[in-house]
């Protein structure tokens, strides 16, 4: 018996086999949504190309050491969230679950630091994370990550924040609020970490266990807490704006001065943080009212020494990650949004038709034009419906007769009107309505 037979009582009787389904916290995308992820992407290739960004692609599979040092080791990421496993060579691999330490390890590893004082990159893909899969998040999920490495200028800030507004704004997206933050330096939070270490210790105890946990690990992850009772704790921590030294101060008013300079709204958010252990100084993120506490659409901001971290000079960098299944979701509909159809469909009736269909429909593909043919040999009426059905513009309709006549009906699906065509220029004549 094969892998893909089952004999039922000895009798030979194949049975239907289970069918496969994906992986838990893995979709399928599938057309017509596919149609809306490629205008999205279209759109970002566009606007972010208009501000100097390039496009890189990078490996999915990264040795586990490099999240460790980028991300940080005491991380809800690395700790309980990362798809790591000892290859056959006994190396510890990861399936990537964020983007910025992969495009800081390409960028030093090609020594594009030494060609460029700037570099702005952008790439497009799946992350992947093990945790409880719920609307709107999956275990692969994907993002859209722009990065700009060079520069400490609080303008770069701005102006990568203007990016994203105006992206965001491309898509129609509205009803969305931008908060601010500034998470200090390697200087001034020291300070500030300490505060808040002896302000939340006295009341550990009524913590929830991950805060608990964050304390001796990664206190200010606390700020981030969504369980109500520790969001009343917090509520009454110290604020890091108390603490941030001077030059952070600067820094950020030059960040919020520029933001003004093109009315972009924004509110301050004392409480801010970020998931991620090597932010500095600005961070950001854009939410959504509607979409309850998990309400973040876009998170980012500056993150000034991890290219040294990971090896590398002493490089500023700031980007930010889009969730590329929330944005999708959020995306208006509309009919202008729908996908287009094919322009054309070819209904052949007969043997001689299907064959001068089957030449002239290719040749039309191989210049670019979207054409749908049926080789089943069905009715017109048949045809005629699924032309309908596929939305296309025109269908042209070719018989044994109308081979003879040396001509064609071509008809006009959205006005309802139809014209005889020559044969002899047909290619050229579906050519001109395709331009």
């Amino acid at each position: 018996m094969t892998f893909y037979e089952s004999v039922k009582g000895g009798q030979g009787e194949i049975l239907p086999m289970e069918i496969i389904t994906a992986v838990r916290g893995f979709k399928d995308i599938l057309p017509p949504e596919t149609e809306k992820w490629r205008h999205v992407e279209e759109t970002a290739r566009k606007v972010f190309g208009a501000f100097g960004f390039h496009e890189i692609r990078i490996p999915l599979l990264e040795k586990t050491e490099l999240f460790c040092r980028g991300i940080g080791e005491t991380t809800d990421i690395v700790e309980k969230e990362m798809y790591t496993f000892l290859d056959r060579g006994e190396e510890s691999l990861t399936l990537r679950p964020e983007a910025t330490a992969s495009v800081i390890r390409a960028y030093l590893e090609h020594a594009v630091h030494a060609a460029e004082t700037v570099t702005r990159l952008f790439t497009i893909g799946p992350m992947f994370r093990r945790e409880r899969p719920q609307k709107g998040r999956y275990r692969q999920f994907h993002q859209i990550d722009a990065e700009i490495l060079g520069p400490d200028d609080p303008r770069t800030d701005a102006e990568l924040i203007l990016m994203l507004i105006h992206f965001l704004d491309r898509l129609g997206l509205a009803k969305l609020n931008l908060e601010i933050n500034s998470l200090g330096c390697l200087e001034c939070r020291p300070a500030f970490r300490e505060a808040v270490i002896s302000f939340l210790g006295s009341q550990a105890e009524e913590l929830c266990g991950d805060c608990r946990r964050r304390l001796g690990t990664n206190p200010l992850r606390v700020f981030d807490c969504k369980v109500e009772k520790c969001g009343e704790i917090i509520s009454r921590a110290p604020r890091l704006n108390s603490f941030i030294c001077g030059d952070c101060r600067t820094h950020f008013e030059g960040v919020q001065e520029g933001l003004r300079l093109f009315g972009v709204p924004y509110r301050l958010n004392d409480q801010m943080v970020r998931g991620l252990d090597y932010y500095t100084r600005t961070t950001f993120e854009v939410t959504a009212e509607h979409l309850g506490a998990q309400n973040a659409v876009v998170g980012g901001g500056r993150y000034d020494h991890l290219v040294r971290d990971l090896g590398g000079p002493d490089i500023p960098g700031i980007g930010f990650a889009i969730g590329f299944e929330r944005l999708i979701s959020m995306i208006p509909e509309s009919g202008e949004d729908a996908p287009q159809g094919p322009l054309l469909f070819i209904a052949a009736l007969g043997e001689k038709a299907a064959e001068r269909a089957f030449i002239l429909g290719n040749r039309l593909r191989m210049n670019g034009v979207h054409v749908e043919m049926d080789y089943a040999g069905r009715s017109l009426k048949s045809q005629m419906k699924k032309a309908d059905r596929l939305r296309c513009a025109y269908a042209l309709i070719l018989g044994e007769r109308e081979i003879q006549d040396n001509k064609a009906l071509l008809r006009n699906m959205r006005e309802s009107a139809q014209e005889e065509v020559c044969l002899d220029d047909l290619e050229n004549t579906i050519m001109t309505l395709a331009r």
